[in-house]
């Protein structure tokens, strides 16, 4: 018997895999076009494990980042983890705070442990993440960036430049970054001071 997707069964973002032969929508295939959420048909063996979150990873790119992104997510696969992939998927111009934004939340909200986002420099998509609360976000150019931000800073976004890093670079700041366990000890009262000044901030804001 086939499955029919209707709109209520669409995420928010990203990519939803199907299996071949379901049935979508008109409704449906409408809902996705307005929220970029591209349905992919795929053999069963293709289709999401639903892994814990703690083995999931939110992946997203801009056109500057899409190669790249391309290029590392058969690496995460290896690595065990499940891809929530947010877009970009064709090298087409897109806002890089939209696919920041999408990561972080998948990050903040508990849905995936960690988040990669990659754009042009890595910058924007790094100041970008940092304004969703919860989310330490670090810029990484060698695998010494990758390892300091994660034993000291206890990052959960990585954000790369895909024009400043060639592939070879950019997978050994992955992997060295995805390898790295947090510190903990001096570090933890460090990062707890973020943490506090960003509930500071958080409560000034509340009405």
């Amino acid at each position: 018997m086939k499955r029919v997707i209707t709109a209520q069964d669409l995420p928010e973002s990203g990519e939803m895999r199907v299996p071949i032969g379901t049935l979508v929508t008109p409704s449906a295939r409408e809902v996705a076009a307005e929220r970029g959420v591209r349905i992919s048909e795929v053999t069963e063996d293709r289709l999401p494990a639903h892994a814990p979150p703690e083995k999931s990873i939110a992946l997203g790119a801009d056109h500057g980042g899409f190669r790249l992104k391309e290029r590392l997510k058969p690496i995460l696969e290896e690595l065990g983890l499940e891809i929530n992939d947010v877009g970009v998927y064709e090298e087409k111009p897109v806002d890089y705070p939209d696919i920041a934004l999408a990561v972080a939340e998948l990050v903040a909200s508990g849905k995936a442990a960690r988040g990669v986002a990659i754009d042009g420099a890595g910058i924007g998509s790094a100041i970008v993440a940092n304004k969703v609360p919860g989310i330490r976000a670090a810029l990484c150019y060698d695998k010494a960036s990758a390892r300091n931000s994660r034993e000291h800073n206890d990052s959960n976004v990585l954000t790369l430049g895909g024009r400043l890093l060639t592939e070879s670079q950019a997978e050994d700041v992955l992997r060295t970054w995805l390898a790295t366990p947090f510190a903990g000890g001096r570090h933890q009262a460090r990062v707890q001071k973020i943490l506090d000044i960003e509930q500071r901030f958080l409560k000034k804001a509340t009405p």
